[in-house]
Order: C-alpha cells, then structure tokens, then sequence
C-alpha cells in the first residue's frame, strides 16, 4: 500500500539581516520502507529523531527534499493538487494531542462531519446520522454531539480525534503517539479501540511511538529511528527476542520488567544525541556505540537484509 524510499526532508536554519540560509536540519535522512495493506508498522525512537516528521511528509503536509512516497502505486509528490485532495481521503492521522488537536470552538458534532462536508460526501441529515455511527462505533454517546471539547477527558478527547480520522473510512492512518499524552489506564483503553477497529474494518496503520512496550503490543513489524535514518527493521517478534543494532539493543534493555525478580542486564548509552544539524560522518550512532570499529566514521552502513525480513544497518552484521 505504501513505499517510501530514500525519503529526506532538511529544514533550513536562517540567520543574519537578510535570513539567510546558515545551515540545514537534517530531520529525515534517507528512510525507506513499505507497509503491506492490513498491516500495522510502528516507528520508533527517541523524541527528535524524526519519526513525526516522517508521518507528516507520508500526509504531504511536508513537501520531501529528496526521495519519493508512493500510496496504492501513485508518487504522492508528482500529483496535482484535485488528485492530492482525492487521495487525502483515503490518508488520515491522529494527532499526539488530544487536547490541542481539537477546535475548541466546534461541538464535536461538527469536528468529526466536517470531513464529510470538505469532501462533499454527506450534508444535513445524511451527515448527521454518518457522525452519530462513527460516534458509536469509538464509544461516545450520540447526546454528546452538541457539546465542546473541553466538557471531555483526555481519552475521550482522543476517541474524538480518532473518529474524525475514521469519518472518511480511510485506507491509511498514520497515528503519531496518540497515547502519549494519557494515562496508563486510559492508554490500554485507546490501543485496544486501535486494534478492534483495525480488525473490523482492515485498516493499515503507520503507529509512530517512543514506548517500546506499546509498539510490541500492537506492530505486526518494526522500525527502529536513530537520528534521522533507520537503524533497523523488523518483525515485532523477531526484533524484540533477537536485537541486531546496539541502539536497539539500549532501548529494550531499558523497558521495564513486569516481573522485578527477573535480571536483565542495562545497556547505558555514553553521551548525549548529536545534532541533527551537524550529524557524525557515517554511521550516526558511532559516537555513542561501545562496538565501534574505525570503518564507522568512514562508511555510512547501508540497511540490508541479513535474515529473513530482518534488516540492520551495522557494520557489525555484515
């Protein structure tokens, strides 16, 4: 359903009397993957690394520096702008937020029908009727309809958020840490809402999070960001039992056991995250990686598959 490839996206620093270009964040720095239809991918990493980003060129609400996005076969940066608007329903997000996400100003009747009235789908009662199903179908009583976003919870909020993603019945939702911002109750709640409607309805979803234990939960495969560029990608099972970049392994030595009688040993990474702006030459997590050899500060190691749908980029693993 979706390829991306070689995906870049650099944000220019201005400076100076005129603003003139100084330098460039390097957000994104060559990314590719594809997400099979009926398949849910997480993206994960620490915060800064360019996982939202990624989402956000996906929705074309970034135009790529380099790189293409193809959706169902079509190069989503080559179409006009009718064609973009025609596929935008059929790509839709949830945001991070559930509070800043919704127009405080609109009943949340309206927040989840104006979808239906941009796309010129449905008006009046047939409207009405769409966004009291989708309403019911994310746990929201139909007599809320008239009521503002303030008068709801956090994790109500987020349902809300999820129904407007779902008024279009999309093929794609890329939902960017859409529990972050909740309670662990709460969040169990909205992941398990994610899964069923994924089970009735077939979506794909592109689940953008920094919580490991999340994305073991509900990712049929996973990709691992390190400052801009994956590290590694994998099926959930198999990445989470058999890590092959040091960078993963740190990060699932840092989920916590349920059970605290076990031993896991904890990987400490030196240093702190370099800058985006003036990454290290070749393999970006050599400053902070314990096997590092002299050909990771001359060599930028490609992502290949060293198993079956396993793949690493180290030159360790070759």
């Amino acid at each position: 359903m979706l390829t991306v490839n070689g995906l870049k996206k650099h944000f220019p620093i201005r400076g100076g009397i005129f603003s003139k270009t100084v330098g460039y964040v390097q957000a994104v720095d060559g990314v590719s993957f594809h997400i099979n239809k009926g398949e849910i991918m997480g993206l994960v990493g620490e915060s800064g690394c360019g996982k939202t980003t990624v989402g956000r060129l996906i929705l074309g609400l970034y135009e790529p520096t380099a790189g293409e996005i193809h959706f169902e076969g079509a190069n989503i940066s080559t179409l006009s702008k009718q064609e973009m608007r025609n596929t935008r329903r059929n790509m839709q997000v949830i945001f991070q937020d559930p509070f800043g996400s919704l127009n405080p100003r609109m009943t949340i009747g309206n927040i989840v029908g104006e979808p239906l009235y941009v796309h010129n789908i449905a008006k009046g009662k047939e409207k009405e009727e769409r966004v009291v199903n989708i309403l019911e179908t994310v746990g929201i009583s139909s007599h809320y309809m008239k009521r503002y976003p303030h008068e709801f919870s956090g994790g109500q909020r987020q349902r809300i958020g999820i129904a407007r993603a779902l008024a279009l019945n999309p093929k794609l939702i890329v939902c960017d840490e859409p529990v972050s911002a909740l309670d662990v109750s709460i969040q169990a709640q909205v992941i398990n809402l994610l899964e069923d409607l994924q089970a009735k309805f077939g979506f794909t979803y592109l689940f953008i999070a920094h919580d490991l234990s999340v994305i073991k939960h509900i990712s049929d495969k996973v990709a691992v960001m390190y400052l801009g560029k994956i590290v590694e990608l994998a099926d959930t099972e198999d990445l989470y039992t058999n890590p092959l970049h040091p960078y993963t392994e740190a990060l699932l030595s840092a989920v916590p056991l349920p059970d605290p009688t076990l031993d896991r040993k904890r990987i400490v990474l030196e240093g702190d995250v370099p800058s985006p702006i003036n990454p290290p030459s070749g393999c970006h997590f050599r400053t902070r990686c314990k096997y590092v050899k002299p050909i990771c500060s001359e060599e930028e190691p490609p992502l290949i598959e060293i198993a079956k749908n396993h793949c690493v980029a180290c030159h360790l693993r070759k």
